[in-house]
């Protein structure tokens, strides 16, 4: 059983996030910590002048809500985790802090971009410390 579970979540693409929280509660066990985590992508500086704060903090605040009420719709206690910067970078920063065990996270469909560049779940993949794995 694993004892730390980090989990990624991408609250534009929701539609694995049960599956995701069901394995992770499953080789977790009772014992295990959970910690849900979204990242928001950063916002170019140009742009980032131009938004007004509150907006921003209301997005994070948004994301902590809808976060925690995915984990309550599983039964599951978990951490929540709101970062900002890119995305694979914030996720293995946030795994190494809290010494994760294991990363569960989903993958989409990869579009010409994600072949072009690689996505999110194959840079976890590629360079995290810990297991991985991927829900398709």
């Amino acid at each position: 059983m694993y004892q730390t579970i980090l989990l990624p979540i991408d609250l534009a693409h929701t539609e694995k996030c049960k599956a995701m929280l069901d394995i992770a509660k499953e080789l977790g066990g009772k014992g295990a910590r959970f910690i849900l985590i979204n990242v928001i992508e950063d916002i170019p500086a140009y742009v980032m002048a131009q938004v007004p704060g509150e907006i921003i903090k209301k997005i994070r605040k948004n994301a902590q809500t809808e976060l925690k009420g995915m984990a309550k719709a599983a039964g599951l206690r978990a951490e929540i985790e709101v970062r900002s910067g890119s995305a694979a970078t914030a996720i293995l920063s946030a795994a190494d802090a809290i010494a994760a065990d294991l990363i569960v996270i989903a993958s989409h469909k990869p579009g010409l971009q994600d072949y072009l560049l690689g996505s999110t779940a194959s840079r976890i993949v590629r360079h995290a410390n810990c297991t991985v794995l991927v829900i398709r």
